[in-house]
C-alpha cells in the first residue's frame, strides 16, 4: 500500500462513465480539486451530476480542450479513453503523470488483492473466484474492478483482513505501477488493437499485472495459452499454473484428466470435481474453472470451497446465456464476444447446426481463423452493423462459391434477429456472438445483450 495524500492536488479526470465518476467522487472526498471532462453532452448522462457539483467537482463537457491541463498535477483516464487522444498526448509531452481508478485503488487498498486479466474469460473466472472466496474466506470479500461497481467506491470501508478479487482490463493495466498480491493471466490473444495499436503494445499492457510483484507474491498462468505462458519469465514470486494437461514433474496448480478437475499442491494431487458438476458449456469454460481453482489455491482457499463455488453456477449474463427455446430453436446470448477469438470459443461449444449473428464495430482484429471455421456446422450467418460488409468480403474471399452457409446483411441487430429466425430450423442454435464491439449502436456489450434478450423474447 502506498496511500497518497490528495489534499489540494488538482486532478483532471477524463471520461464521465462509471470509472470516472467513482474516481472523481473518491478524490474529491479526499481533498483533491477535480475537473471532470467528457466529450459528450451532459444531457446524455443519466447520473446525478448535481451531486458531483455539490462536492466541488468542476465539469467540462462537449470536447477535450488542452487548456484543461494548465496547473494539473495528475491526469486520470477512464477505461474507454485512448492514449492517442490529443489531450493525453499533450499531457505526456508536458510530463504530467497518468493514472486511473485501479491505480489509485491499489495505492489505497489495505488488504490482500487478487487481480485477474486475460483476453477472454475474465468475468466468469473472477465471479467464480469470488464465489469460492465467499465460502472459504472467513472475512469480507470484495469483488469488482472491470465488473460491477468500481472498487474505489468501497476502499475506505475495507479492512486489513479482507480480500479483494478484481477483474482488470488492458485499459486499466496500462497506467498501473502496482501489481496485485496474486496476479492471474488467463490468456492473451488479439484484442483491443484499435486502442493499443499493435499486439506487442497489448501484451505489454497485460504484463503490467505481473511486472511489479515481489518475491512474496504469486503469479497464476495458463500453461495452454502461448501468450500467457510467454510471461513465465517475468515471474519473480511463486508460480501456480493451470491447463488441461498435467505438466511433467512437480507443480502447483490444476489440470483436467479422465473427466475430472485435479489440484496439485506440489506435494500431493487430489480430485476436485467431475465435468458434470460444471454447468457451463464449452471447453473454454472448463479452462475458466481450472483457472479459478488455481487462483483460489494460491489464495489459500480450501478444495471444499472451490467445489462449492462451482456447484450451481450457471454463468454470467451475456456469456453463452440461454435466452429461450422457441419452436425447437435454442437462442443464445454471447454479446460479450467482442473479438473473433471469443466467437470461435463459443462456436466450439456446440455440436448442433448454428445460425450465427456477427457484426457491430470492428477492432482491427484478425478474422482469418474465424472465417476458416464458418464451413463447419454453420447454417446461416446474419451480419449486421458497421462491420457487416467487411465481414462479408472476408467470407467471400475465403470460401466463395464453396460456402456451406447462406448470408444475410441487416442494418441493425433487431433486423438480423428476424433474418436468423427465418433461417433457423428445429434443432438449430441461434447464437449472438458478434466478434465486434457494440459501440456502433449500443453503449456497451451489456446493453446489446439486454436488447437481444428483449427482442428474442418477443418473437412468436
Amino acid at each position: 500500500m502506498n496511500r497518497q495524500n490528495w489534499n489540494g492536488k488538482k486532478i483532471l479526470v477524463l471520461g464521465a462513465a462509471r470509472q470516472g465518476l467513482a474516481l472523481a467522487r473518491y478524490l474529491s472526498s479526499h481533498g483533491a480539486n477535480i475537473v471532470l471532462n467528457d466529450y459528450k453532452s451532459p444531457d446524455l448522462f443519466s447520473v446525478d451530476l448535481q451531486s458531483l457539483q455539490d462536492l466541488g467537482v468542476e465539469m467540462v463537457f462537449g470536447s477535450h480542450p488542452v487548456e484543461l491541463l494548465n496547473g494539473i498535477d495528475l491526469l486520470c483516464l477512464s477505461g474507454g479513453i485512448p492514449l492517442s487522444l490529443p489531450i493525453v498526448q499533450q499531457a505526456v509531452h508536458k510530463g504530467i503523470p497518468l493514472s486511473n481508478d485501479s491505480q489509485v485503488f491499489m495505492e489505497a487498498v489495505p488488504c490482500r488483492t487478487i487481480g485477474i486479466t486475460g483476453s477472454a474469460g475474465k468475468t466468469t473466472t473472477t465471479t467464480l473466484v469470488g464465489r469460492m472466496a465467499e465460502v472459504g474466506h472467513p472475512v469480507k470479500v470484495w469483488v469488482g474492478g472491470n465488473i460491477g461497481l468500481p472498487l474505489i467506491t468501497f476502499v475506505d470501508q475495507m479492512q486489513p483482513e479482507d480480500l479483494v478479487v478484481m477483474e482488470l482490463s488492458s485499459f486499466q493495466l496500462d497506467q498501473m505501477t502496482i501489481s496485485p498480491d496474486i496476479a492471474a493471466v488467463l490468456n492473451i490473444t488479439p484484442n483491443h488493437l484499435d486502442r493499443h495499436g499493435t499486439m506487442q503494445a497489448y501484451i505489454e499492457a497485460k504484463s503490467q499485472i505481473l511486472l511489479h510483484q515481489s518475491a512474496n507474491n504469486v503469479a497464476v498462468l495458463n500453461r495452454d495459452d502461448p501468450g500467457a505462458w510467454s510471461l513465465a519469465g517475468s515471474v519473480v514470486g511463486s508460480l501456480v499454473t493451470f491447463g488441461f494437461n498435467r505438466p511433467e514433474g512437480e507443480y502447483r496448480g490444476t489440470s483436467f484428466d479422465q473427466g475430472w478437475v485435479w489440484l496439485s499442491t506440489g506435494i500431493n494431487e487430489e480430485q476436485l470435481m467431475p465435468r458434470e458438476m460444471i454447468m457451463l458449456k464449452g471447453d473454454h469454460n472448463v479452462s475458466n474453472v481450472l483457472a479459478a481453482c488455481a487462483i483460489a489455491h494460491a489464495a489459500g482457499i480450501t478444495a471444499e470451497a472451490m467445489v462449492n463455488g462451482v456447484a450451481g453456477f450457471s454463468g454470467v449474463p451475456h456469456r453463452l446465456e440461454l435466452v429461450r427455446i422457441l419452436h425447437g430453436v435454442a437462442w443464445y446470448n454471447d454479446s460479450i464476444a467482442t473479438a473473433p477469438e471469443r466467437t470461435m470459443a463459443a462456436l466450439r461449444s456446440f455440436q448442433e447446426p448454428v445460425v450465427l449473428l456477427l457484426g457491430g464495430r470492428d477492432k482491427n482484429l484478425p478474422w482469418d481463423e474465424l472465417v476458416s471455421m464458418t464451413n463447419q456446422g454453420i447454417r446461416h450467418i446474419a451480419l449486421f452493423g458497421e462491420a457487416a460488409q467487411m465481414i462479408k468480403s472476408k467470407l467471400q474471399a475465403a470460401n466463395g462459391s464453396s460456402a456451406t452457409y447462406s448470408v444475410s446483411i441487416s442494418s441493425t441487430l433487431q433486423e438480423a434477429i428476424n433474418a436468423a429466425q427465418a433461417a433457423a430450423r428445429p434443432g438449430d442454435i441461434v447464437l449472438l456472438s458478434p466478434g465486434c464491439t457494440s459501440f456502433d449502436a449500443f453503449k456497451d456489450f451489456e446493453e446489446r445483450g439486454e436488447k437481444f434478450r428483449q427482442w428474442v423474447n418477443r418473437l412468436t
